[in-house]
């Protein structure tokens, strides 16, 4: 089964967001999650322009992304493949992700599924709800983790065809060798 193209857009939107909101450690340094307006400014910038000004014109996005991220969070997280689906179904119902066809420029119509609550906020939690449940379903529910680095709780979505991935990013891999290589050294 092939995956929908804009799923595949959504998994890092999703990650940065919980990683943005959630994460005390990140790369090996401790960081202040962020939130209010400046949640709300450095998530609508990963955004398109249109978007993320949509973003920011809704009031108290801050708090609102926060509860989204957390909510995303325990969902990617949970222990056992049920409770990853009730957080997931939950999610989907509470956004009322409602599905619809889209023609972006230059690519084939594709499902969207934006929440119908009315802000960008409820919208982008419909749809990041959405694609949760459609990559557990074209993946398997044991494709969201932890980062595996030292002093990293970012979390990560792993698209991998192989399921290998294990660590948030291309900068936590490299710590994560090298400190395998060195401890090997002195071993």
């Amino acid at each position: 089964m092939e995956i929908a193209c804009n799923v595949t857009r959504q998994a890092p939107l999703i990650a940065e967001l919980v990683n943005l909101a959630t994460a005390h450690w990140r790369g090996g340094a401790s960081v202040r999650p962020l939130a209010g307006e400046d949640l709300t400014t450095t998530f609508a910038a990963q955004l398109g322009e249109r978007t993320g000004a949509a973003l920011r014109a809704v009031p108290d996005a801050g708090r609102h992304l926060a509860e989204l991220a957390t909510e995303l969070r325990q969902a990617l997280l949970a222990e056992r493949p049920a409770d990853q689906a009730a957080r997931i179904n939950a999610m989907i119902g509470r956004y009322g992700a409602q599905p619809y066809l889209v023609e972006d420029v230059g690519q084939p119509f594709h499902l969207h599924f934006h929440g119908s609550g009315g802000t960008q906020v409820e919208a982008l939690g419909g749809e990041f709800a959405t694609a949760l449940a459609l990559i557990v379903d074209g993946y398997g529910p044991d494709r969201f983790g932890v980062c595996e680095a030292h002093q990293c709780e970012a979390v990560y979505i792993d698209l991998t065809r192989n399921a290998s991935r294990r660590y948030c990013s291309a900068a936590c891999t490299a710590r994560a060798k090298t400190a395998a290589y060195r401890s090997r050294r002195h071993a």
